[in-house]
């Protein structure tokens, strides 16, 4: 028999997790749905996949499940780590990564269509790279993107993070200012913002909006959301917040 859930948590659906809220809530009283790329709105850690063009795949993903489980603390530190060793690379490999390995995962355009419809500003928020987040913002229409930029030369990475003129690394506390400023932006307060993720970097972010969703997440992401989506796809968050 599984475990029973904490006392906090319920079950509402199976496979679908809440805590902290009555449903159900309404999408139109949201004015922003803000989303982390890999593992959430996408099937790959692209890091990952990256890597194994440099034979390195699974030492980096060693990292990347570290990071995402909250063993280390500090995302900007790993994440210059995994991306060092990724010097040499051919740039060609990223392409071979969208087109060959990643996919939306499940639901993700039927959730984001219904968002558009309802009105809301759409955000995408990863500790990935723009080689990946400016396409998968574009499939599907997402208004914002934000995400960490590789340095490329002679058609190779270098092994290095480009600065921008936000700073360096979307790390967790990155994610959270920009979810915020956002907010600000639209004229919303943090209470009318929704967040989906399913790391440990995206929990600063998830603690400071109105609704905080966890979507095949990690353990500690599971435990911290209001909703946790651990069956199906993305879209079953319209079962606890109505398009209608």
């Amino acid at each position: 028999m599984p475990a029973p859930l904490p006392t906090s948590l319920r079950e509402f659906a199976p496979g679908l997790v809440i805590q902290g809220f009555e449903p159900p809530l309404r999408l139109r009283d949201f004015k922003l749905i803000a989303f982390d790329m890999d593992s959430t709105l996408i099937n790959i850690e692209c890091i990952d996949e990256i890597a194994d063009a440099a034979g390195r795949k699974a030492e980096v993903a060693a990292i990347t499940e570290a990071a995402m489980r909250g063993e280390i603390t500090d995302f900007k530190d790993s994440l210059r780590r995994r991306v060092a060793l990724l010097k040499g690379v051919p740039a060609g490999a990223l392409e071979a990564v969208y087109t060959e390995r990643l996919r939306l995962n499940p639901g993700a355009e039927a959730l984001l269509a219904a968002c558009r419809e309802a009105g809301l500003t759409t955000l995408l928020v990863s500790g990935g790279f723009t080689f990946f987040a400016d396409r998968v913002r574009a499939r599907l229409q997402i208004d914002q993107a934000r995400s960490n930029l590789l340095e490329v030369v002679d058609g190779h990475l270098t092994g290095r993070v480009l600065a921008q003129d936000w700073g360096d690394i979307c790390d967790g506390e990155e994610k959270r200012r920009t979810v915020l400023a956002t907010c600000v932006a639209i004229g919303c307060s943090p209470a009318q913002a929704i967040a989906v993720g399913d790391g440990a970097n995206d929990l600063p972010m998830m603690g400071a909006v109105g609704l905080s969703v966890a979507f095949q997440a990690k353990p500690k992401v599971r435990a911290q959301a209001m909703v946790a989506i651990n069956g199906g796809g993305l879209d079953r968050l319209l079962e606890v917040v109505t398009a209608r």
